[in-house]
């Protein structure tokens, strides 16, 4: 692979069908943050997780400002199967899948993961160069995947642009994130790049950086923005599916490790014969199709089992459901809460605790009900936990104010950062630019 070639390579953007703005989390017009441009990133090694938040961000922000234009830089294999609002769209770098043991891998058979790398790096830095946001965001990963990012930081930092760090709720044990960030140096690059660190959760639920060695400088930059709230999509996407009356909905997410809880499920409904309970299982499009196979045929034997591929608007599924089966991951946890579902949670514990914490934490809020996976693969317990869901109490009846805010502070915190007083000088030129064109 000639590297200097790939360099220079324009990034394509994916145009999307169009959606009409609107904002409608509260009663608040629309401002104008004129000429605005936002840059996000995300990993995208595994699953559906970092995507789907990033693009819920995005179209929070393009509801909120007129004027405000975002790209997402998304390294997922399924990305054009979401829709994007008007103002987002997003530039495909080259995937790398992450294996169980926690390494990496490029999904050619012929294709060097080096190259792949390189390709991601020069792409990335390419488009932060062409763009030149006013802010970038990135998610979860301080340097990006294997540090790819650390060239368009370190150029970044030179110029106007505020740079912001997004960190899910629960990153994982302090052991293990301590263990992973101390190879890099990156608690030491984060107090380096970083100017803001938005904590997608609420203080009383959760610190990321828990156990870590964090200075206090960088503490100060942390800010607790709450979970962040899901709205429903257009209806139309069900008009495909058939569903059952007052179903429970079995998600995934990706489903690249959902095979085990899928099968506890149906092992819970053949020990206990659990006719009167409606599901829907929706595999996630990254289950193997051995596993798919297997699923659907032992679904088959059940009169009161659906069983759906994939649907991208998984919102519409679970606003439909009494309630909702799975492993606890960021955006099904924010889905249960916005929608106000009742949720038994199998967190998987391995390669990280990130699912077990937040499911054990919001157990203990009384937000949901949680089973290891040990205690689930046993089917008598399974079904006792089944059958008690549709008895438990709604999460909103454990929820405080604020819990549910992450998208308007960070909406709030978004215009503060581009505010006239704060303009960036790359923005400033382009406004000048702009009414210099008008007056000729």
């Amino acid at each position: 692979m000639d590297c200097q070639s790939v360099a220079l390579l324009a990034p394509i953007v994916h145009r999307t069908p169009f959606i009409s703005d609107r904002y409608h989390s509260d009663n608040r017009c629309m401002k104008r943050l004129e000429h605005v441009r936002i840059l996000m990133y995300s990993h995208d090694t595994f699953g559906l997780g970092h995507l789907r938040r990033c693009r819920t961000i995005a179209h929070a922000i393009v509801e909120r400002f007129k004027g405000v234009n975002v790209i997402i830089i998304s390294g997922s294999q399924i990305a054009g199967a979401f829709d994007f609002r008007a103002r987002v769209d997003f530039v495909k770098i080259p995937s790398v899948i992450k294996l169980y043991n926690g390494e990496y891998d490029s999904i050619g058979e012929y294709i060097d993961l080096e190259d792949i790398l390189t390709m991601r790096k020069l792409i990335i830095q390419r488009t932060a160069e062409s763009f030149q946001p006013d802010i970038f965001i990135v998610d979860k990963e301080p340097l990006g995947l294997k540090g790819e990012l650390e060239p368009t930081l370190a150029m970044l930092r030179d110029t106007d642009t505020r740079t912001v760090l997004g960190l899910r709720d629960v990153m994982d044990s302090p052991e293990n994130l301590q263990r992973e960030w101390a190879a890099r140096d990156t608690i030491a690059k984060m107090r380096e790049y970083y100017s803001r660190i938005w904590a997608y959760g609420p203080e009383r639920f959760w610190n990321p950086l828990i156990g870590l060695d964090v200075p206090q400088d960088l503490a100060e930059r942390v800010r607790h923005v709450g979970f962040l709230r899901r709205e429903l999509p257009p209806a139309h996407a069900l008009d495909m599916h058939f569903l059952p009356e007052k179903y429970v909905l079995v998600t995934t997410g990706g489903g690249g490790d959902g095979v085990a809880l899928m099968e506890q499920v149906l092992n819970a409904l053949e020990v206990d014969h659990m006719e009167d309970f409606p599901l829907v299982m929706v595999l996630g499009p990254f289950m193997k199709s051995e596993s798919r196979e297997r699923i659907r045929l032992r679904a088959s034997a059940h009169a009161n089992v659906a069983v759906i591929d994939f649907e991208s608007r998984l919102e519409l599924l679970l606003n439909q459901a009494i309630g909702v089966i799975g492993m606890c991951g960021y955006n099904t946890f924010c889905e249960v809460l916005s929608f106000d579902k009742k949720a038994l949670f199998v967190p998987r514990t391995h390669p990280r605790q990130e699912q077990y914490i937040r499911a054990s934490r919001a157990r203990e809020l009384g937000l949901c009900e949680m089973l290891t996976p040990e205690e689930a693969a046993v089917p008598q317990v399974m079904a006792k936990a089944l059958r008690r869901l549709k008895a438990m109490s709604n999460p909103s009846l454990a929820l405080q104010p604020g819990d549910l805010s992450g998208l308007d502070v960070i909406c709030d915190d978004i215009e503060q950062l581009v505010s006239n007083k704060d303009v960036p000088a790359s923005t400033r030129e382009r406004l000048s630019a702009r009414v210099s064109a008008v007056e000729r």
